[in-house]
């Protein structure tokens, strides 16, 4: 989550600020923004709008010619393309589409709000919540007049029969509904009250504007929402009746409430223009902002779909012109392309294995046309020539002289010796022609192996041959036994030889050859390992092509033969060079 927003932290950033610019314009038009609603504000916002719009056109613009720069000679560029512009189109018809019936509903949702209806019930509504405020506080002039009248009446009763004036009035405040009435003399100060509540001095400046006035004076507080009349008491000497009167708070509220909706409203009718352009300015940033995503995401959701694609196209021409090492690179893209990736890899790597064993097969068969057809053209004058030599032998051996007929001998046993050679080599290309199909079947591998080891073990006593076996000795492997048997006879013969010919050119070795089993899940590895003379300057494909040979008097068909049976085997068999000697890994299924 982290790396996919660092990735795609500038176009984030870009979203954000659109949004909040945006937002910023449509509040600035209705008056409810920190930016005050004049022609230069204005002017700048739109200016600031614009500009945006133009980044936008222009990261688009880049976007896309990058893409079709960088894939104009691309396989699949085409296919790209296609789905860029159809990804953006997809984006901006019905954006488009979108944008004109809304400002259609929203120019109409305006004329609409602004009916010559809906404004007069504003009105109204406004008005209908002032005349109520403004006849409770009227109310308390009215009330003050009444109250004075009455206790003008009762004024002897003050000194004569407090409790009794105490009554009035209070009988007065509950009457007229009044929270607080109070009696105060000409400074301010309290003489007597008809209420519980805390009394706030009335200000000097009220007491001396009724000072020789009758009527009353009515003190407004919206502050506190509370109204107040004083007016001066005829009858008594230097008194002042005065009277609070509690507005509720939720009137006030609800008065404040309908005033600020009332200029809300003429507000947003005087600039109604001002709030379509607005609205236009606004849905345009956000349609090119969805388009500008849109595209960007297209162009990087496509690059990272069709370098797969391409990849394929690209190894899938290659196959075809016969390159079977073509690989298709291992990239970071949706798990579906990686698998498929992967299993276009594994494809490739089949059938290079294919090929290469119907080569080996077809080389095979070739070679063994070949030695079938030696061996029977050699073969046929071997006998004949044997004959030859036996009846020059006992029919003129007695008639040379004793000086001549040593010499005479050696030269027969020579020529014996060289048909014996050839009879070998006959006998090898008859075995390699007449190599059978093998017969598989579950055999011991470890007493294949080591009967050959206690069998070659006579050769030479000096050299250790050490059998590691991490398989249990009762496993059975899928083989057949004959062949395998020939296989590893050839394999450790050679090895044997090998150590000979170092040994012979005075390297001081261990004469050691160590062979190790190890069994896997699908298959069994077994390594040979010697301290002879290695395959240094030797090709390893060479080592398995018939008739090569680098020994005096090999044939050249021995590893021939172990590939034949490795290769009939489904299995692979590597040389492998070493410092002090040479490794040989044979690899069979294990099923």
């Amino acid at each position: 989550m982290l790396a996919m927003l660092k990735r795609n932290f500038f176009i984030i950033t870009i979203f954000i600020v659109t949004l909040s610019l945006a937002f910023i314009t449509f509040l600035t038009f209705i008056g409810k923004s920190f930016i005050e609603l004049n022609d230069n504000n204005l002017q700048n916002l739109l200016i600031f709008n614009f500009v945006l719009l133009i980044f936008f056109f222009i990261l688009i613009f880049i976007d896309i010619r990058n893409s079709i720069k960088n894939n104009i000679n691309v396989r699949g560029s085409v296919a790209n393309r296609k789905y860029i512009i159809s990804f953006a189109l997809f984006t901006l018809i019905p954006s488009l589409l979108i944008a004109i019936f809304s400002l259609f509903i929203f120019s109409f949702a305006l004329e609409k709000y602004f009916d010559q209806k809906i404004t007069m019930a504003v009105n109204n509504s406004y008005e209908i919540a002032k005349n109520y405020l403004d006849e409770k506080r009227n109310k308390i002039e009215s009330e003050i007049i009444l109250i004075a009248f009455d206790l003008n009446k009762y004024s002897r009763l003050m000194n004569s029969n407090p409790k009794k004036f105490q009554s009035i009035l209070n009988t007065q405040r509950v009457i007229r509904d009044i929270d607080q009435l109070h009696l105060i003399d000409g400074k301010g100060n309290l003489i007597q009250s008809a209420s519980n509540s805390f009394y706030k001095r009335i200000e000097d400046r009220a007491i001396k504007m009724v000072l020789n006035d009758e009527r009353p004076l009515k003190i407004i507080n919206t502050f506190e929402n509370k109204s107040a009349a004083v007016i001066k008491l005829t009858n008594y000497e230097n008194i002042y009746l005065y009277v609070v009167k509690f507005i509720d708070k939720n009137i006030s509220q609800y008065l404040i409430k309908s005033e600020e909706a009332v200029n809300f409203y003429y507000t947003v009718e005087n600039q109604g223009l001002g709030i379509r352009i607005s609205f236009v300015l606004i849905y345009i940033s956000l349609v090119t902002l969805l388009l500008f995503l849109s595209i960007t995401i297209a162009i990087r959701f496509s690059s990272r779909f069709f370098i797969s694609i391409n990849n394929l196209i690209t190894a899938s021409v290659s196959i075809g012109k016969g390159n079977l090492d073509t690989k298709v690179p291992e990239v970071k893209a949706d798990k579906e392309m990686e698998l498929l990736n992967k299993n276009f890899n594994l494809m490739i790597d089949k059938l290079k294995n294919q090929q290469k064993k119907l080569l080996t097969s077809e080389r095979h068969e070739a070679w063994e046309n070949v030695a079938r057809k030696l061996a029977h053209e050699i073969k046929n004058p071997l006998t004949p020539i044997q004959l030859t030599i036996d009846n020059l032998k006992s029919k003129y051996l007695e008639n040379i002289d004793e000086s001549k007929k040593n010499k005479y001998q050696e030269n027969l046993k020579t020529i014996q010796k060289q048909i014996k050679q050839i009879e070998n080599l006959v006998n090898e290309f008859s075995d390699f022609a007449r190599m059978p199909k093998p017969l598989i079947k579950k055999n011991n591998l470890y007493e294949v192996i080591s009967g050959n080891i206690n069998l070659l073990n006579k050769i030479d006593p000096n050299i250790k041959i050490k059998l590691i076996n991490h398989l249990s000795k009762n496993s059975y492997v899928n083989f057949d036994y004959e062949q395998f048997n020939r296989l590893f006879f050839n394999l450790i013969k050679n090895s044997i030889e090998s150590i000979h010919e170092k040994s012979q050119k005075g390297y001081k070795i261990d004469k050691n050859i160590d062979i190790e089993i190890r069994g896997r899940r699908d298959y069994i590895i077994i390594n040979l390992l010697d301290s002879g003379i290695g395959f240094k300057n030797k090709k390893t494909k060479d080592l398995i092509k018939p008739y090569f040979t680098t020994k005096e008097k090999g044939t050249g068909l021995g590893l021939s033969i172990v590939d034949k049976i490795i290769s009939d085997h489904n299995g692979s068999i590597n040389f492998i060079n070493q410092k002090n000697g040479a490794k040989i890994q044979i690899i069979i299924p294990n099923k």
